[in-house]
């Protein structure tokens, strides 16, 4: 039985070609259920991670060369942390890798661990549900250029809506912000932040807002925060982003999807000015042709 695929398509963009790079199954060894992305190193090596399988069948960390060939780099066991699931792993320039767990670690609420190149895991904070900390972080993390991390939480906090967190590379975890389930957003799901100019972080929650269904938001990395859009679920406007941004270093600009709202209440690809003015780029059809309800961000290339 097969559960996932890893795929490529080949340039030029009006006839791909769509090759299987590895098939996962259900084994021992293998991991399987990849919902996360994938990053990929200079000379083309794919890393990413599986919610399930593995030695212990709490997920893994893989590598797949451009041939095909794959490598479990990790196996969770449940203390080092157990079913990354959004979390799309990060690389620093040593080739050392750096993800998210939803469950295991030292209160069983999730990690964020770091994964050497060559496979020694170290476990960097273990979230607990002690009323101050976040847990359950379902996204990927950010990195800046002195190593620290950053990354949202989809619970926990000081009034258990979901929080912003920063690790450093030592494993020194402090919660950036607590969202408190109003005005501010509330429960940011497979949307982690990305990093802005100044140290300015952003980011999506898929609930709360003005119109209870969702923001995207600025943070400073002192813990002010300001929602630059609530979305509205007004028939045009998308809502519940369940995804994360992307920014154009260039102009400022924000994007991202949303899995319900637009013209069809299919989702839609909004874009979110500096100074917070919404546009719909695009509403998904559910016409039997185009797809519909994006549970994933989006990527930018050079034109924009």
């Amino acid at each position: 039985m097969l559960s996932g695929r890893l795929l490529m398509a080949a340039r030029p963009a009006h006839a791909q070609t769509e090759g299987v790079l590895h098939s996962f199954a259900l084994n021992d060894t293998d991991g399987y259920y990849p919902y996360a992305g994938l990053a990929i190193d200079t000379t083309g090596n794919l890393y990413g991670t599986t919610y399930e399988g593995g030695a212990y069948n709490e997920g893994t960390v893989f590598k797949v060369t451009p041939s095909g060939t794959v490598t479990a780099l990790h196996s969770f066991g449940g203390a080092d942390g157990a079913n990354p699931y959004f979390s799309r792993v990060v690389r620093d320039k040593a080739g050392n890798l750096y993800g998210t767990t939803t469950a295991g670690g030292a209160n069983g609420f999730g990690t964020v661990f770091k994964l050497s190149p060559t496979g020694t895991e170290t476990v960097l904070h273990s979230f607990a549900a002690d009323g101050k900390d976040g847990y359950r972080p379902y996204a990927s993390l950010a990195i800046d250029t002195t190593g620290n991390l950053y990354g949202t939480t989809i619970s926990g906090g000081a009034s258990s809506y979901g929080t912003v967190f920063k690790v450093t590379p030592s494993g020194t975890e402090t919660v950036l912000y607590s969202f408190k389930g109003g005005t501010d957003g509330c429960n940011p799901y497979n949307s982690g932040v990305v990093l802005g100019k100044k140290g300015v972080l952003y980011g999506a929650t898929a609930g709360c807002g003005a119109n209870a269904v969702g923001t995207v938001f600025k943070l400073t990395r002192t813990g002010a925060e300001t929602v630059l859009h609530s979305f509205t679920n007004s028939g045009t406007d998308g809502f519940n982003p369940y995804a994360g941004l992307v920014l154009d270093k260039t102009t400022g600009n924000l994007y991202g999807t949303t899995y319900y709202g637009g013209a069809s209440d299919a989702g839609t690809v909004f874009m979110v000015t500096p100074t917070g003015t919404e546009t719909v780029l695009y509403s998904f059809a559910n016409d039997g042709k185009d797809g519909y309800h994006p549970y994933a961000g989006l990527v930018l290339d050079k034109t924009g």
